[in-house]
């Protein structure tokens, strides 16, 4: 998954974003775990700020960042925080992109914490979104021969994920209407786990690099196409400021 969210957010980055396409990148990630996709970022020259409400995700972010060369770290600011109340910590318009994977499952109500990360992002800057696919809750459980879940899948946002927690899907278009309510519409989406989300949690990737590379570009070219995409596990949105 890490490695389909790099391409799609690099050909998102491929287009202007603040001013600064071609340059260095401020950029707010926010609930960055371990910080995959941020440190990534902040090794490509951008500099980064992880805001992480979790006390034990912000250990190992920390452990994370620590490990990495004295540029990287210069380049990375680590703070507690929750993303809805940016406002304590930044001010208007300061990031060329905003980071936001995994988070909007675990919030009752997106609007508000879509509407502080968009007060923060800069004119022409992007809102990159990773949230639970509401119109694929049933694809899971279906194909792995839970009928009595799949059934009572559609229709749901509700869900239990890997961990054991209760979640909340999101849909598309009723995303896109926020987005577009905020001021920063939406600039292209894609799919993320159409094949391999029904993989057991103990399943390893292939180990023959030849297969894994057609795995990887079998899932990267399902998460661009229609109707593929539409019934991927996750979707990944990238909005743009007006």
């Amino acid at each position: 998954m890490a490695r389909q969210l790099d391409e799609q957010l690099a050909e998102c980055f491929a287009r202007p974003a603040g001013g600064h396409a071609h340059g260095r990148l401020r950029v707010l990630d926010i609930g960055p775990g371990q910080g995959t996709q941020a440190l990534r970022l902040a090794r490509l020259g951008h500099v980064v700020t992880g805001l992480e409400s979790d006390p034990a995700m912000l250990n190992a972010l920390r452990q994370a960042v620590a490990a990495e060369p004295a540029d990287v770290r210069q380049r990375f600011v680590v703070l507690r925080g929750d993303g809805r109340e940016t406002g304590r910590h930044f001010g208007p318009a300061c990031f060329d992109v905003v980071l936001c994977h995994g988070v909007l499952m675990y919030v009752a109500d997106p609007e508000p914490l879509l509407a502080a990360l968009a007060r923060v992002l800069a004119p022409g800057g992007m809102l990159s979104l990773l949230v639970r696919n509401g119109d694929a809750l049933a694809m899971r459980p279906g194909l792995q021969g839970d009928w009595t879940a799949a059934l009572g899948a559609f229709g749901s946002d509700a869900y239990t994920n890997r961990l054991g927690l209760a979640t909340r899907a999101d849909r598309l278009e009723p995303l896109t209407a926020t987005l577009r309510g905020i001021g920063v519409p939406l600039r292209a989406w894609y799919g993320v786990r159409v094949f391999t989300d029904a993989a057991p949690d103990h399943a390893v990737a292939p180990h023959d690099p030849h297969e894994l590379e057609l795995l990887l570009a079998a899932e990267e070219r399902a998460g661009r196409t229609d109707p593929y995409r539409a019934v991927a596990a996750l979707l990944h949105l990238c909005g743009v400021r007006g």
